[in-house]
């Protein structure tokens, strides 16, 4: 294994843990806070292991989720969703290259238009186009992530739905 493949493994698992720190969080600031460096980790990871159009997904996250910590604006996020679809088209180099593409776009609906259990149902689906990412670049670390996520992010949706069930019988 070369220096620069076990730097991307290394980091591939440094991203795992912010993952599951990200998505156990019921407080959404919190979440995109983490997912801010989470996403920062990510542009290392796949640009090491020289998954281009997945690098340049993380680059684009890392910016909106910045933006989505001050804004909720469906037009900002539009913005993002083109510039995904735009910047992906054109690096993209097979048609499995569109998975980070989804996956990105997927996440920026979440973050800016949506809250709570509906946000958390978005990264979901995101998660699944990210999975099919990881497995293609061979990420194990991000395929070690996105499985885990989907587990912990149905555990906090589970969490969230009881616990606004109980306040609704309370009130």
């Amino acid at each position: 294994m070369t220096t620069q493949l076990f730097l991307a493994q290394a980091l591939g698992f440094v991203s795992f843990g912010l993952g599951v720190a990200c998505f156990y969080q019921r407080d959404d600031r919190r979440l995109k806070w983490t997912m801010l460096a989470m996403n920062l980790n990510n542009v290392l990871h796949f640009a090491l292991l020289g998954a281009t159009t997945a690098a340049m997904g993380s680059l684009l996250s890392v910016a909106r989720t910045g933006l989505a910590l001050r804004t909720s604006s469906r037009l900002v996020a539009l913005v993002f969703i083109a510039i995904t679809l735009v910047l992906g088209a054109l690096i993209s180099e097979r048609w499995q290259d569109m998975f980070p593409v989804l996956g990105t776009c997927i996440g920026t609906y979440a973050l800016f238009c949506l809250t709570g259990i509906r946000m958390r149902i978005a990264f979901l689906c995101g998660a699944l186009c990210w999975l099919s990412n990881n497995i293609i670049v061979g990420s194990i670390g991000g395929t070690l992530l996105e499985l885990t996520l989907l587990a912990v992010n149905l555990n906090t949706i589970r969490r969230l739905y009881f616990a606004k069930r109980k306040a609704t019988c309370e009130a």
